[in-house]
């Protein structure tokens, strides 16, 4: 065990070391160095990650047929009294082990691609310690066994984000974009922080594990005192784990929280697929999943809450979707609607054996997803930087300039749908096995869902590499970018056979996920009807989308403006914060406080011009007030006795 305390402390102080160097010495380097660097670190961190993983699934983390929580490294950081301090360290369970997997790979795949992709770029030595910051932090997040340690890692995410973002600060939509995705997440990370005061304050702990032993013990009195006040229906222990949930929904971009993601496609591509694929939105799906016992056995209504608001955005984020003109845009509504469908998953799930299958495939497709959304983001970035544009409009005919791209897009976007073969069928199916045993009206959603997906997936397809004569000459593909869309496309096909329920359960038992011929007609067929409905509308130009959309009268110029929410948002933000409340705080500033400061100023200064020639210095004037002063004690003390 002491070489995985050593690996797993390595795995977060490269990164760190990467962002310190690169931001004290970035400039001594040269932006190819600066490159090298972070990548050679991030495949020392990608190494011990995957060897710290396998040790845990098959070595030292199963104890008695089940997988334990290991904790490797453990200190007090700060002590509030003798049974209450938060510690921090690094723990180990099967969904952290994933998670390590997850992070650095697709990190060093964004690493190697920015190498490539940016080249030329200004600011190289800072765009590099960005991403190893980012990665600090998500690694940080995701081995943390202390809930304020996750907060601390959490905000740190959002640092890292907000300069990724707006990496390009000479723009004026990069610098919006970053500042709106750090104010929307800082409004639903004050409701998690709420949740753990609340949580931590109940349970009488911040560490996890010992959050999740003394909140699900019924005969614990923790439990009990936490369950027997309510507020509007809800238990004082729901409450907290909503607020904690609407961290994660900030983070995960659900609705009504989801209005930041978009607008973050302003920053460069490799850093879309490492915000999209493997770290900053799927921090709500694993924050959830960490926490999944007191939601599943103490709080179901929580879950209930989160299964009905997950499968609400993802049909929303798909119809949004099939709208949208800029490439990135489609992906970015299209990571929200995938991110809900894994919380659909974990708002299903139960505690039993029987209702457990929601758990599994939620981190099933969180594992799938990472691969397909990484390879289409990455792809995006090929073609944008081929077309010099982001515009479907300006698109079509690339496959043959671009035939890696062309590939790893293809199987990515039959993946993202769902079809037979591909990892996202397997994870895909999963969830939607699990809603239907569950909750069929949801289960309807879901499919819908499913079939959108298929279709705005092709939409983009047809628009990018057929829709227009396709060309003989072939684009230039750098190595740097071809081959993590080869890696990537590699584990599109073939990450769904993975026994993934044998190594990641609810309760850390082994599980068989199961997918029946039978269930799958359905989602095969929505994929394929919504495959077949883009190619006629998008393969060739024709009128049909056209008259498609007119159609639709006004409910497909709602969803072209994403149904106005960010309008609303936006009038709320101008009108009522800043017209309305900073008008009046404006006032309150310069009429009552600054003018109750500036009366008192000019009073003061009346009464010194009235009063100092009381101190002018001269003998006959002191000697002149003094005797007044003694003949008026004098006449008040004859008074007195008269």
């Amino acid at each position: 065990m002491n070489n995985y305390e050593l690996y797993t402390g390595l795995i977060l102080l490269l990164p760190l070391a990467g962002f310190i160097t690169l931001s004290l010495t970035g400039k001594r380097f040269t932006p190819r160095g600066a490159g090298i660097l972070a990548t050679l670190l991030l495949v020392l961190t990608a190494l011990l990650s995957w060897v710290v993983a396998y040790g845990y699934f098959f070595e030292f983390g199963k104890q008695a047929g089940i997988y334990q929580p290991c904790r490797l490294i453990d200190f007090e950081w700060l002590p509030f009294t003798d049974t209450l301090s938060i510690n921090m360290g690094i723990t180990l369970t099967p969904i952290i082990a994933m998670m390590l997997i997850v992070i650095s790979t697709v990190s060093l795949l964004v690493h190697l691609y920015s190498t490539g992709y940016m080249k030329g770029e200004e600011r190289l030595g800072s765009y590099f310690a960005y991403l190893q910051l980012f990665t600090f932090s998500m690694l940080g997040l995701v081995m943390a066994f202390n809930i304020f340690q996750i907060y601390f890692f959490w905000e740190l995410v959002g640092v890292s984000s907000f300069l990724l973002i707006g990496f390009y600060f000479k723009l004026p939509a990069a610098i919006a974009a970053a500042k709106k995705a750090f104010i929307v997440t800082r409004f639903a990370d004050l409701g998690f922080l709420i949740g753990i005061l609340m949580l931590g304050t109940g349970a009488g702990s911040f560490d996890i594990e010992q959050i999740i032993s003394r909140l699900t013990d019924p005969g614990s009195s923790y439990l009990a005192a936490f369950t027997d006040s309510s507020f509007l229906g809800f238990s004082t222990l729901t409450w907290a784990l909503l607020l904690v949930f609407a961290g994660g929904a900030g983070k995960s971009a659900i609705f009504p929280l989801h209005v930041w993601l978009p607008d973050a496609m302003e920053g460069p591509t490799p850093v879309s697929a490492l915000i999209h694929a493997a770290t900053m939105v799927v921090a709500g799906v694993f924050l959830v999943a960490r926490l999944f016992p007191v939601y599943a056995i103490s709080a179901p209504a929580a879950l209930e809450v989160i299964a009905i608001l997950s499968a609400f955005t993802a049909l929303f984020a798909a119809i949004i979707a099939c709208t949208q003109t800029e490439l990135k845009k489609v992906l970015a509504y299209s990571t929200i609607s995938q991110i809900a469908y894994m919380l659909l998953a974990l708002g299903v799930a139960g505690w039993s054996k029987e209702a457990a299958e929601g758990y599994t495939a939620s981190m099933f497709h969180l594992f799938t997803h990472a691969f397909f959304k990484a390879a289409l983001f990455l792809c995006a970035g090929v073609i944008i930087h081929i077309v010099h544009s982001g515009k479907l409009e300006d698109m079509g005919g690339l496959r043959r300039s671009l035939p890696i791209t062309h590939i790893a897009f293809l199987l990515a976007a039959l993946s993202i749908s769902g079809c037979p073969f591909l990892s996202g069928f397997f994870s895909k199916e999963a969830i939607l096995a699990a809603t239907w045993t569950s909750h069929p009206v949801l289960y309807v959603v879901a499919l819908l869902t499913s079939g959108l997906t298929a279709f705005y997936m092709f939409r983009i397809y047809f628009l990018v590499f057929f829709n227009k004569k396709a060309t003989d000459e072939k684009a230039h593909e750098p190595w740097q970018m071809a081959l993590p869309l080869i890696v990537l496309t590699i584990g599109t096909v073939f990450a769904g056979y993975i026994p993934f329920g044998e190594l990641v359960s609810a309760d850390g038992m082994p599980y068989k996920l199961h997918v029946s011929v039978l269930s799958s007609l359905l989602p095969v067929s929505a994929a394929l009807i919504g495959i077949l409905t883009a190619a006629s509308f998008y393969a060739v130009r024709n009128d049909r989308p056209t008259m498609f959309a007119k159609s639709l009268g006004g409910f497909y110029q709602w969803a072209y403006h994403k149904f106005y929410i960010d309008t609303v948002y936006l009038f709320f933000a101008k009108q009522v914060m800043d017209k309305g409340f900073g008008g009046l705080f404006s006032f309150i500033d310069t009429h009552i406080i600054q003018g109750t400061l500036n009366g008192l100023a000019e009073g003061s200064y009346s009464f010194s011009v009235l009063i100092k020639r009381m101190q002018s210095g001269r003998i006959q004037t002191y000697a002149f007030f003094f005797l007044g002063g003694v003949l008026l004690m004098a006449i008040l003390l004859i008074i007195q006795y008269i």
